[in-house]
């Protein structure tokens, strides 16, 4: 049986998956229920200053049919007193010690006040801290959440006062709100936190109510941008996340991967990617704390059927195989084929490929239905009908090399071949 246990920075916990800083890590009652369902870990909701929290604070992205593809929300730090807090952090950690609990800080942005947020979290026991430079609404006209993570010198800043006294690992949790999160990741590294954990939300309007004419969500009849997570957000945070992997600089501290991760699939593309753990909020957020049982059975069935031993077998695998263009391989060739057995005759392949693409399937018309098939010498091997098809494995891809040797874009150029020809 595949072993889950997973070890970052030092902090041990029974499986990989931690519920990230957000509503469901705002009190005591909340994480004891996580932990009783089976969660390896928490990131408590992030301590500050005390503020006000506004109602309505969420909406969310529908699309075909399911509900939540991407959820919004305006809400701030916890907007509990912090004293409460810290005493309920106590109390859950002498309840749970096999479980990881790190505690998401937002200081005000002056030495002294960090100091003191971190040296009050770490009387509580907890096991590591994590530094919100993300929050990508409120707080900023404070200097603080995202602010902080788009300047690396100001991140670089609050990070070393942060490590002047800090005596467990801490972790710095970037915005995606920015053109690349290499820059202030590196910044942070320099600085000396011991781990990095993104993507924090990304700055959003999800829609417009056309009855009222309000975005969403409604405060009273205005809104504000508000921060954007949930399955809709994963494509984004893997690419963050993979040059986070790939700095030189950056790819020396462990990384907890955060955003969209719904499933133990998703959370094995993370980690394949560089996360050595994941962290989860929305999916938790809109199936309760249970699904941890599917997140542990599947990923322990995985590395059983790949056979890996523990978590840190796979952590990276799949960074290499993400280059850059000029690297790829021209010969490499794929053509689609139809395998009519399976073909319901829908035509959605042949009206995507002949509105929007290469024209290279033929439409045979027929009675009781039309038969589709794919031209080789026209199809490019877009995957656009594939994409389309709502029959899974009707549309293969079958590979059609054009040529037997490796010939990428920058070799072609310095042989001065024609494009034509090729």
């Amino acid at each position: 049986m595949a072993n889950l246990q997973s070890d970052f920075l030092g902090i041990k916990s029974p499986n990989p998956f931690w519920l990230a800083s957000a509503p469901p890590t705002d009190k005591k009652i909340n994480v004891l229920r996580a932990f009783e369902a089976g969660w390896g870990g928490v990131v408590w909701k992030t301590l500050g200053s005390q503020v006000k929290n506004v109602s309505s604070r969420y909406s969310a992205v529908d699309y075909g049919g399911h509900r939540v593809m991407g959820f919004n929300n305006i809400e701030l730090i916890s907007d509990r007193p912090l004293d409460i807090n810290l005493q309920e952090i106590r109390e859950v950690i002498r309840e749970f010690p096999d479980r990881a609990m790190v505690v998401s800080l937002m200081a005000d942005n002056y030495r002294e006040a960090w100091h003191e947020m971190v040296k009050k979290v770490e009387d509580t026991g907890a096991h590591g801290i994590e530094l919100n430079f993300g929050c990508p609404h409120g707080m900023v006209e404070r200097g603080m959440g995202a602010v902080v993570g788009q300047d690396p010198e100001i991140a670089k800043m609050v990070v070393e006062w942060v490590m002047e006294v800090a005596t467990i690992p801490v972790i710095t949790k970037l915005t995606p709100n920015v053109h690349s999160v290499v820059p202030t990741g590196r910044a942070v590294v320099q600085a000396g936190s011991n781990g990095l954990s993104l993507i924090n939300t990304i700055q959003s309007v999800t829609g417009v109510d056309l009855d009222t004419l309000v975005p969403n969500p409604n405060v009273g009849g205005q809104s504000v941008f508000g921060g954007y997570c949930g399955p809709a957000v994963k494509p984004i945070a893997l690419k963050f996340l993979t040059t986070i992997a790939q700095d030189e600089v950056t790819n020396k501290v462990p990384v907890s991967g955060i955003g969209g991760v719904s499933t133990w699939r998703d959370a094995a593309e993370f980690m394949l990617l560089g996360a050595s753990n994941v962290q989860i909020c929305t999916a938790a957020m809109k199936y309760g704390f249970r699904i941890i049982n599917d997140l542990c059975s599947g990923l322990s069935n995985w590395m059983d059927e790949k056979g890996y031993a523990t978590v840190n077998d796979f952590v990276g695998l799949s960074v290499p195989k993400i280059t850059r263009w000029e690297e790829l391989d021209l010969n490499f060739h794929i053509t689609a084929k139809i395998n009519q057995d399976n073909c319901i005759h829908c035509g959605l392949c042949y009206i995507a490929c002949e509105d929007t693409s290469h024209q290279a399937i033929n439409k045979a018309d027929g009675d009781p239905y039309n038969t589709y098939t794919v031209k080789d010498e026209e199809c490019v091997g877009c995957n656009l009908c594939k994409l389309v098809c709502p029959v899974d494995n009707c549309i293969t891809m079958e590979v059609a090399r054009k040529g037997d040797e490796y010939l990428n874009w920058t070799e072609f150029q310095r042989r001065g071949l024609p494009l034509n020809d090729h």
